[in-house]
Order: structure tokens, then C-alpha cells, then sequence
């Protein structure tokens, strides 16, 4: 037992409290919001309900926006008995932790354990990857398995060994069943950076593995719903969904950049590093600028745009982000500037406190300005003393401090916002409230993110007042929380 705990690397024992506090705290202080996780949510505990895990049903009715993979992770942890709240997060959670310890290895194994530890630590600190592995939705998931895919290629890209090929190939399989088509549409890069030795794609034994992850579930349930499967599925949730604003998610084109900006907060000013021509030195590198370009521009040219679909490129960024700052950190005098400038950018989380809950439940443009608080004033002395450990030449530190102050960022916000949200964002305390007298209650009008939410916490979705008249009613002003009240007495005419 102690030779094997010796044989773990140092700097898992800052790195494992670190991404447990960051990733598996406070995962049930705030209730299912949104429209998606409590869907998603929903469909999943019905498989676990039901033992039907090909079809997913959206309150009995069948629902095809989205393949089974999400379903399925939280239909196993209702089944394991794990609670309404967490049976959804965990597993995306685990996942996310997951891909941050292959990212790690791979890179490590690729580009050294110096440009390793500093890219996992950004995009395991980034606000991005953070907040899609606290919600129980499709983009971690598909992210996760389509980055670890990609990673896998980076041997075949540079040396043209097969070996991790067809692991890759079944990777990309479990992407497609978290998102559907777009994962192979995203992995075009690799036919591009491949292309001298692109018939290995095709050998049997990659192409078998991708199919044998992949095809089984499209096909039995086309078998068992036909038509209306491949209509909602591939017409609308893809070609429209791509084409046109249908789905009223339209943007601008420009829509990613200051998301990808905030994405990956704190560590944005580490972008600029990547403008080095010096740094793309071999093909390995080539692919991951690529990968990154190629996931902003496909999402950028869609209609329809939400700021999780660029999650697939978040690892692409982090690891040339982390390749660039370790080369640079290398030389004596050499992006001082970075660490600093990252430190700076935690000011966002003091800022952003009082007025997150706020502005998720009515827009960040109905949201109050905030008042200045000296906890402002944090970044700054941690921003000079990163600066101090790097004049020193104890850039570990100074990166290990970084991730201690993200840490510290992260609970500050779960501690302070998370209750607030749940009570301005959730359907959750709405519930509680109604839950005893349900039978006497009734939905008035309410917005479509609270009636999902509503609708998984009560199981069986409450009726419509217009339908089911009951003496108390839900209703909902717009940009405020739902009430339940008792209905106004028609007035009569003299």
C-alpha cells in the first residue's frame, strides 16, 4: 500500500481535494433549472421507471431531441438510488473528472508533464468546463467523449501509429450517442491533418468500433417508432436546427467570441500567447489550433447558437494555452505577464456575485448594476503575489495558488449564489410549497423553464387551470418567480 501511494505523482495530492471541492460540492443546493436538465432529468428517471432505455419519453410522450447517452447516465444513477437532485449531476460531474485525468495523461505522454499540469489546470478551473459539469445536460458529456477521441489521434497525427485508432473511433461512437450527427461533423479536423494517411479511418477495425458503440441504439429505436424518429431527430433537431432560427436560439455571427472569451475565464489572456507562429512546430500542435478554429467557425456559421455548444473546444485551447505558457515560462523573462493578468480576472467572481441570481432568472440586462465591495480588491494582492512567485522563479507555486484562489472563487459563489438561485431559477421551492396540497392546485401561466421544472419535481405535470380548474393558481409575472394564489372573483355587472 505504500509503495502505491508513492508512486502518485506530488501534485495529484493538491490536484484530487481540489477538483472533489470543485466538482462534487454543493451539487444539490439548487434544485433542476432551466428548460433542458429538468427534461433531460425527467426522461432519464422514466427509463429507469419503465426498463424501456431506447425510447426516451418526455412525460409519457415520446421525445427525440436528443440521444440516449445523458438518459441512460441518469436513469443508472437512479437505479444506484441516488436522489432527484443528484442522480442528474453526478454522472456528469465523474465524467468531467474523468476526461480531466486522461487530458492530463495524454498530454503529459504528448507535450511533458509541465505544459500537462498547466493546461488540466486551466480547463479544469475554467468557467466553462466548470459550469457544464455542475448542470445535467448534453454538452459535457459529448465534449468529454469527443476531446478524449481527438487526444487519442495525436499519435496517429504525428507518427502515423494506429495503435489508439479504433479506442478513438469508439469514442467518437459515445459522442454521437450525447449529441447526435455534430461530433463527427466536428472531427473533420482530423481527415485534414490526416489526409496523407486518411484510408486508416477507414480500416475495419476503426470503423467496426465507432459502429459497434454507435449504430444499435439509432437502430432499434428507428425500428421501434419509424418515421417520426428520423423526422424530429436528423430534420428538425439537425438541418433545421443548423439552417435555420427555428428553434429561436438565433445569434449574430460574431455571437462566440466574447463567449469564448468568458469561457475560458480566468485564463483568457493566455489566448494571445497562441498568435507565436513558433508555437505550431509540428503536426500535433497544427491539429489542436485547427480543432479549436474549426469548433468556433461551424458554431458561428449556424443559426441557431447557444454559448454550451463551444464546450468542444475548450480542451483544444487549454492544452495549446497550457503548451505555450510552459514554453514561454521556460524562458527567463518569458509571458510573466500571463499569470498576473489571469489572477486579475477573478474579479469577475466578487462582481458577478450579487448579481447572478438575478440574472439568470431575468437576463443579465435586467439584472442591478453592483455596488463596489473591497473583496474587489482580492485579485489584486493575489495578482502581485503571483507576479512576486514568478520574479522568484516558482512558476508551480504560483500556478498551484491560482488553482487554490479558483477553488476558493468557485465556493465563495456556490456558498453565496446557489441558494439565491435556487429560490430565483428553480421550480424546486415552488414545489415544496405545493407539494401537500397538490390536488388543489392548478397552472395559471408560467414560463416553459419553471412548467418543466415544476413538471419533474411533481412527477406527474400539474394541469392547466383553462382544463382543470383548481381553487389555488401558479402564476407568473414576467421576470419574477411564480406565485400560488387563490383566483380573483369574476366581478359582475350591476
Amino acid at each position: 500500500m505504500a509503495n502505491s501511494f508513492s508512486r502518485i505523482p506530488r501534485a495529484w495530492w493538491l490536484a484530487i481535494p481540489l477538483l472533489s471541492i470543485l466538482y462534487f460540492s454543493s451539487l444539490s443546493t439548487a434544485g433542476m433549472l432551466g428548460p433542458d436538465e429538468p427534461r433531460y432529468a425527467s426522461i432519464g428517471r422514466e427509463m429507469a421507471r419503465s426498463g424501456d432505455w431506447i425510447t426516451p419519453r418526455l412525460w409519457g410522450a415520446p421525445w427525440f431531441e436528443k440521444p440516449a447517452l445523458l438518459y441512460w447516465m441518469t436513469g443508472a444513477a437512479f437505479k444506484l438510488g441516488l436522489s432527484e437532485d443528484l442522480a442528474p449531476r453526478i454522472p456528469v460531474a465523474l465524467l468531467s473528472v474523468i476526461l480531466l485525468v486522461f487530458f492530463q495523461w495524454v498530454l503529459s505522454r504528448e507535450f511533458g508533464a509541465l505544459a500537462a499540469w498547466t493546461a488540466t489546470l486551466m480547463l479544469g478551473t475554467s468557467a466553462a468546463w466548470l459550469g457544464c459539469s455542475f448542470i445535467g445536460a448534453t454538452d459535457l458529456p459529448m465534449a468529454a467523449a469527443f476531446s478524449a477521441a481527438m487526444l487519442l489521434s495525436l499519435d496517429w497525427i504525428e507518427t502515423g501509429a494506429r495503435r489508439w485508432l479504433p479506442l478513438a473511433a469508439a469514442l467518437l461512437g459515445v459522442a454521437v450517442l450525447a449529441k447526435g450527427l455534430v461530433p463527427l461533423v466536428l472531427a473533420l479536423p482530423l481527415l485534414w491533418c490526416g489526409r496523407r494517411r486518411w484510408r486508416d479511418l477507414l480500416r475495419l477495425p476503426v470503423v467496426g468500433a465507432f459502429l459497434i458503440v454507435a449504430m444499435p441504439w439509432y437502430l432499434l429505436c428507428y425500428l421501434r417508432n419509424g418515421g417520426s424518429f428520423l423526422r424530429t431527430f436528423f430534420w428538425e433537431q439537425h438541418f433545421e436546427r443548423f439552417t435555420t432560427e427555428s428553434l429561436a436560439h438565433g445569434q449574430p455571427f460574431w455571437f462566440y467570441a466574447p463567449v469564448l472569451a468568458a469561457a475560458l475565464m480566468p485564463w483568457t489572456p493566455a489566448l494571445l500567447l497562441l498568435a507565436r507562429r513558433a508555437l505550431y512546430r509540428d503536426a500535433r500542435r497544427r491539429f489542436l489550433l485547427l480543432w479549436m478554429l474549426f469548433v468556433l467557425v461551424f458554431f458561428s456559421i449556424s443559426k441557431n447558437k447557444l454559448p454550451g455548444y463551444l464546450l468542444p473546444l475548450a480542451p483544444a485551447a487549454a492544452a495549446l494555452m497550457g503548451i505555450a505558457l510552459a514554453e514561454a515560462l521556460a524562458e527567463a523573462k518569458g509571458a510573466r505577464w500571463v499569470l498576473p493578468a489571469s489572477a486579475l480576472c477573478l474579479m469577475a467572481i466578487p462582481a458577478a456575485l450579487p448579481i447572478l441570481p438575478q440574472a439568470l432568472a431575468a437576463g443579465l440586462s435586467r439584472a442591478p448594476l453592483p455596488a463596489f465591495q473591497w473583496t474587489w480588491l482580492l485579485p489584486v494582492a493575489l495578482a502581485l503575489g503571483v507576479y512576486w512567485l514568478e520574479r522568484q522563479g516558482r512558476r508551480a507555486a504560483a500556478l498551484a495558488i491560482m488553482a487554490v484562489a479558483v477553488t476558493a472563487g468557485v465556493l465563495a459563489l456556490k456558498r453565496t449564489d446557489l441558494p439565491a438561485i435556487d429560490q430565483a431559477y428553480s421550480a424546486r421551492p415552488l414545489w415544496r410549497e405545493i407539494a401537500a396540497r397538490r390536488d388543489r392546485v392548478c397552472i395559471q401561466n408560467m414560463h416553459r423553464s419553471w412548467r418543466y421544472g415544476l413538471n419533474y419535481y411533481s412527477v406527474t405535470p400539474l394541469p392547466d387551470c383553462s382544463q382543470s380548474p383548481q381553487p389555488l393558481h401558479v402564476q407568473q409575472e414576467p421576470g419574477y418567480a411564480p406565485q400560488v394564489r387563490a383566483p380573483e372573483p369574476r366581478r359582475t355587472a350591476p
